[in-house]
């Protein structure tokens, strides 16, 4: 059998430096890539050494892992044991996804159950079955992106729910709870009365009101005509203006509640100095929560609650 290392080398290193980019990227490091290329070179050195030394000690369990840490410390240097570690299981990691998708990959294009003559099944493939080339310069690609694309949206989906927290609102003598969001780009205050602004959904705020009240609370707002508002609602509706991030200038229909309660970690923050902008439309595709809340209310709604 014929083995063109040079061609297997290069395959290698190119797959050892994605590997090491994925793990740079979801370990959020600020290696550079020149680093990265020189690990991948060292991780790549495990072809000529299992060809030409197949007894090695490298080519053992032991070996294998003291010659991983050695690709890790080459391709981000040492800081720390625990910071090598960490790179380590991500690399790990990456290394046991992407080669596990492929084989799933693999197997799901392939038939492995087939039937004989006599009507039996049987198995028709197995593990031992060679995997192409041109499956692994495809795949490779496809599914290192799929998986980097996952932990990517993984870690917002995460950075989200550990700002995510239960409010409830009381409107009219009417409560109503809800998920919100602690957003810290919202920064709207009512240059008036200098109290901050939450935003909530038409999903959550229409439970307040009828349906002829809130079209007409939508004719208010695109029309900027103030005097359609319903008459059982002025007394609650304020007008706040605010400056869009294209430096427009708007006007943002608010409600002032009887109280708004949040429940952020251990606390119970309640609060009646704050008002709620009205959003005519939903806030997130997936209704995952219905409210923007103001980081200002934690900071001060919390001392006042306390």
């Amino acid at each position: 059998m014929t083995i063109y290392l040079d061609a297997v080398w290069t395959l290698n290193i190119l797959l050892d430096m994605m590997l090491l980019l994925l793990t740079k990227a979801l370990a959020r490091d600020s290696t550079r890539k020149i680093r990265i290329l020189f690990g991948a070179f060292i991780a790549s050195l495990l072809v000529p050494i299992s060809l030409y030394f197949p007894d090695s000690f490298f080519t053992s369990v032991a070996g294998k892992f003291l010659y991983s840490i050695l690709i890790i410390v080459s391709a981000f240097g040492f800081i720390t044991i625990y910071r090598m570690m960490k790179l380590l299981l991500i690399f790990y990691f990456t290394t046991f996804a992407i080669g596990g998708g492929l084989i799933a990959i693999h197997f799901l294009f392939q038939n492995p159950v087939g039937i004989t003559t006599n009507g039996l099944l049987t198995f028709t493939s197995g593990y031992g079955d060679p995997i192409s080339w041109l499956f692994i310069v495809i795949g490779f690609p496809l599914v290192w992106l799929f998986t980097k694309s996952r932990m990517d949206k993984h870690a917002v989906e995460k950075i989200r729910y550990d700002q995510l927290c239960p409010v409830t609102i009381k409107l009219n003598d009417i409560s109503y709870s809800t998920t919100g969001y602690i957003d810290s780009g919202n920064q709207l205050v009512d240059p008036l009365t200098k109290r901050p602004v939450i935003i909530c959904d038409e999903f959550f705020l229409k439970k307040w009101f009828s349906d002829k009240d809130w079209k007409l609370l939508e004719e208010a707002h695109a029309e900027m005509d103030f005097e359609k508002i319903p008459r059982e609602w002025e007394g609650s509706i304020q007008i706040v203006p605010y400056q869009g991030v294209q430096g427009n200038s708007s006007f943002l229909l608010t409600i002032r509640p009887q109280e708004l309660i949040v429940y952020y970690g251990y606390q119970k923050i309640v609060t009646k100095k704050v008002l709620i902008g009205i959003q005519f439309a939903e806030l997130v595709k997936d209704r995952s929560y219905h409210c923007l809340l103001q980081p200002q209310i934690i900071k001060l709604a919390a001392v006042q609650s306390a």
